[in-house]
């Protein structure tokens, strides 16, 4: 029988006593080795010190408070795989007992950033080692974790803030975890987009969400013409320092009448739900000036718009095209094709530009 004193050996060794337990029953698949049992004799080795760490003023744990997953030794070990955890968007509160459960028991976490993903961990106690995994990185390390998990690795994947993929790396990691056949596991929590919309007092039938709004003029009036005549509610994630151009846009696309809904600070503090129509919004920001990140949810279309982009609207793009470099008769192609407009109109209205 295995004896406590080299489970605390073993145990110095590995970054938790989840992959500790897991690799010994892999290693000693014996029918008398029960998982209960492992598992007690690993968290008796540390009980003493973690209740020396419970009682310290200064420990995280003596300020935290518990939950149902704190008696870790009878948490069943996760399955080997990949759990896409949702985490708070702002207030801690909204975080999930399951996803506490997996990333207490996760192999390793995945982070869009560790510090951010540090401070979560932290005011929860939980020991699991992190590894970076972000836009810059996760081509060179995609194949790495792949085969980690072929090996029957237990991973969690974790953005910032929110459900991770949705605007976030994460998604070639689970198309290419899907195309391999390994275990793809979703753990349901926060949403920046379902929450804007479920206070927006629009429709929650029929929507899209559209992705975070386009930074130049041009590309926003292409992106917003693409979506003009959608029935559906529309959401876009907006930056601060955006909003007044997005909104000015949105105007000239959408019509001045057009009922929104600027979501800000969601579940933080300062959460605000500004509802009214998007000629009056951006009067609004401009007179108080926009803080803080904002989800804005538009109305979808009532079918009165039109559908031709008027020759404004042309021109925006036009100009654009044509300063990044493109030859006038290639943009005017262009975007006769990208906003559904008549060439010939195109055309002459690319001649007031020369």
């Amino acid at each position: 029988m295995m004896a406590t004193l080299p489970l605390a050996r073993l145990h110095r060794c590995y970054c938790s006593r989840y992959t500790l337990a897991r690799s010994i029953l892999t290693i000693v698949p014996s029918p008398k080795i029960q998982q209960k049992w492992v598992m007690q004799k690993i968290f008796t080795t540390s009980a003493v010190g973690q209740q020396n760490d419970r009682d310290s003023p200064s420990s995280p744990a003596a300020t935290t408070a518990a939950t149902p997953y704190d008696d870790c030794s009878t948490t069943p070990l996760l399955d080997p795989g990949l759990y896409i955890v949702a985490t708070p968007i702002g207030n801690l509160e909204d975080i999930t007992l399951r996803a506490l459960r997996v990333l207490r028991t996760a192999d390793r976490i995945l982070c869009e950033d560790t510090r951010r993903t540090g401070q979560l961990l932290n005011h929860f106690s939980i020991k699991t080692s992190m590894t970076s995994f972000h836009l810059h990185n996760e081509n060179q390390k995609l194949s790495r974790v792949v085969e980690e998990l072929q090996r029957g690795a237990a991973l969690a994947l974790v953005s910032d803030a929110g459900i991770p993929a949705i605007n976030d790396p994460g998604g070639q990691l689970i198309a290419a975890a899907v195309e391999q056949g390994l275990n793809v596991v979703p753990i349901p929590g926060p949403s920046a987009t379902l929450t804007a919309l479920t206070a927006s007092g629009l429709n929650m039938a029929n929507f899209t969400f559209c992705g975070f709004i386009e930074a130049k003029s041009g590309a926003r009036v292409k992106q917003f013409t693409k979506w003009k005549d959608l029935e559906s509610t529309l959401i876009f994630f907006v930056s601060p320092h955006a909003l007044l151009g997005a909104l000015d846009d949105a105007v000239a696309v959408f019509g001045e009448e057009r009922r929104c809904c600027l979501a800000r600070e969601l579940t933080k503090t300062h959460e605000e739900f500004w509802r009214s129509t998007l000629s009056e919004a951006l009067v609004e920001f401009k007179e108080r000036g926009p803080r803080g990140e904002f989800t804005l949810v538009i109305e979808g279309s009532t079918g009165g718009e039109g559908e031709e982009a008027t020759d404004e609207e042309v021109l925006v793009v036009l100009k654009q095209l044509i300063e990044e470099g493109t030859a006038p008769s290639q943009a005017a192609r262009q975007v006769a094709l990208d906003l559904n407009v008549n060439k010939k109109r195109v055309y002459a209205l690319s001649l007031q530009l020369k």
